[in-house]
């Protein structure tokens, strides 16, 4: 079974950055697609980041130019660094592996 925990999140000022994780157990991030979604208060779900098997990435226009994806084979664990932070970056930011789904983790940008 597959399961996902992210962490990393919470409160920056704007302009600020971000470095999100994404701990798996039960795959190899190293032998699948891992993506990064968030959802922010009253909007549907939006691809922020995708990193493949064969270490191609993929970022969302809101985040693109700003924003890296990476994954620590060592740790099992894919990381999104996300800088020069906005408000419109707040949201529940949550990894998926073949639609396996962590809980999130929050993010507020605020001053």
């Amino acid at each position: 079974q597959v399961q996902l925990v992210e962490s990393g999140g919470g409160l920056v000022q704007p302009g600020g950055s971000l470095r999100l994780s994404c701990a798996a157990s039960g795959r190899a991030v190293s032998s699948e697609n891992v993506q990064w979604y968030r959802q922010a208060p009253g909007k549907g779900r939006e691809l922020v980041a995708v990193i493949g098997h064969l270490g191609t990435t993929l970022y969302g226009d809101s985040v693109k130019g700003r924003s890296t994806i990476s994954r620590d084979n060592a740790t099992n664990t894919v990381h999104l660094q996300i800088n020069n932070l906005n408000p419109e970056d707040t949201a529940v930011y949550y990894c998926d592996i073949n639609m396996y789904w962590g809980r999130g983790t929050q993010v507020t940008v605020s001053s």
